[in-house]
């Protein structure tokens, strides 16, 4: 989903496009699952609650 998006999505997009109800459990539940992708250098918060993918750099 992030490789396609063109933009940074937020944690109700994420909810919405893997067909979770928009409960708020459910998004803060993913809030929190991308907040660790974050720690792990897999994503990047653009701005408070935005998560984009992290850029890899280009092979030569």
């Amino acid at each position: 989903m992030f490789n396609e998006a063109t933009g940074p999505l937020r944690a109700r997009d994420v909810c919405q496009a893997l067909g979770h109800d928009l409960l708020p459990k459910n998004i803060e539940g993913t809030r929190a699952k991308l907040k660790r992708l974050v720690k792990l250098g897999i994503l990047t918060e653009a701005d408070s609650g935005h998560f984009t993918r992290e850029h890899q750099p280009s092979a030569p």
